[in-house]
Formats: C-alpha cells, sequence, structure tokens
C-alpha cells in the first residue's frame, strides 16, 4: 500500500528517477525508513522535516543526484546525518556500494539500524570524519563519486574530501541556486574547479536545487 502522504506529483518524480524494476522495492524500503526515522525522532534528534514532507524533502531531493550517478560503483556520502542521501541511494541502486559517513556516532547507530529494517546489503556506515578516513588504505582515493548535502562550504568539503576521491572523480554538493551564487566567487579565487549544474524543482513545491560539482583535483 502506497503511503497516502506520498503524492502524484512526488510518485512521477521518483518514477523518473528510480530503476523500474526497482521501483516497489525502493518504496517499500523508503516506507519503512520512515516509520523508524520519525519514531527515533522522539528521542533523538534527526529532523526537522515533518513526515508530511518526508517524500519530498527528503527522498526526492536525496535521489534527484541518479542522473549523475550512470556507471559508479561506489559513492561515499560525507555529513550523513540520518542517512540522506545515503539510504535512498542505497535502496533505489543495489549495485552501487554506499559507504555513509558521520562525525556523530548515535546518528551512524541509526543508519546501520535503519539500513537493517530496510533490508540493504550494499551500504556501510562509519563513525568518521573524511580527512580521517581518506588516510585509511581501504578509502584513500578509493570513491568514484563523494555526495554531501546540508553540510559545510563547499571550500572546506572539497579540502576535507578529496583524499577520498580517485582520479578524475567528483564531489557532488546538494545546493540551491542562492547558495551556489553565494560561494561561486570564493571558489574562483581559491582556483578551485567546479560547475553549476542546471537548475531544478523537487516536487510538492519543496523548492529548487541544483548540484556543484567540485572536482578532487582541484586547481585549475
Amino acid at each position: 500500500m502506497i503511503d497516502p502522504a506520498l503524492s502524484e506529483d512526488c510518485l512521477a518524480f521518483l518514477k523518473r528517477h528510480v530503476p523500474a524494476e526497482r521501483f516497489d522495492r525502493f518504496l517499500h524500503a523508503c516506507s519503512a525508513f520512515k516509520t523508524v526515522l520519525y519514531e527515533t525522532n522522539r528521542t533523538l534528534n534527526l529532523t526537522r522535516i515533518p513526515e508530511s514532507e518526508f517524500w519530498s524533502k527528503h527522498i526526492a531531493d536525496s535521489i534527484s543526484i541518479a542522473p549523475y550517478l550512470q556507471g559508479k560503483h561506489n559513492l561515499c556520502d560525507v555529513g550523513c546525518g540520518a542517512g540522506f542521501p545515503s539510504l535512498p541511494l542505497a535502496a533505489a541502486f543495489p549495485d552501487l556500494q554506499v559507504t555513509a559517513v558521520d562525525s556523530t556516532g548515535k546518528k551512524i547507530d541509526f543508519v546501520l539500524r535503519a539500513a537493517e529494517t530496510m533490508g540493504l546489503e550494499n551500504l556501510e556506515a562509519l563513525h568518521a570524519r573524511a580527512n580521517e578516513l581518506a588516510r585509511e588504505e581501504d578509502y584513500s582515493r578509493h570513491f568514484e563519486l563523494v555526495t554531501a548535502r546540508a553540510v559545510g562550504d563547499s571550500l572546506k568539503l572539497i579540502r576535507e574530501v578529496s583524499g577520498l576521491l580517485r582520479k578524475n572523480a567528483c564531489l557532488y554538493v546538494y545546493r540551491t541556486p542562492d547558495q551556489c551564487d553565494r560561494e561561486r566567487a570564493e571558489l574562483q579565487k581559491q582556483a578551485i574547479r567546479f560547475q553549476c549544474t542546471a537548475s531544478f524543482e523537487l516536487p510538492d513545491h519543496a523548492g529548487t536545487r541544483l548540484f556543484m560539482i567540485l572536482s578532487g583535483g582541484n586547481k585549475k
């Protein structure tokens, strides 16, 4: 049964981004995620987004990066918090190995529990900082793509995660157009190689988004 809080607009958005053969299992997994998220949120501050906006502001926003995942086999989500976008991405793309990283142990504990509830076998969650993880042999220069959503400024992020990126791999930062405009001058000043994608609208009037794509080989 489809969650009544999932609108037709949001459903259509998700269908454009999640493989059809995976879609029903994806919805089931995300519904289970919603339940455990808001139950846990009563005692642990994981999200300020109300349940009525879970699908548009959490799931659709997380999944919007899907067009950039083609051909990728592994991904690191830094500052994963309650598991966005790492948990929805792992649920949508079972062939993608997702590593969720956060410096707060309680959040990582939650992500591990949520992954088990969702039946995910392609996600690991690590209590660590990105720059520390990059010094470990198993993770140094390991990832084809790194994501960051609602985390820090882009200049600081690319410096912290560059050691995680393979050659020619990039950091994808979830941003609004205003955030991109505010960060552009400093990135150019520091000679960081980056681009901003075209903006797009989230379903249910949940906001305008784009991705800032920053190169790990950052100097122009």
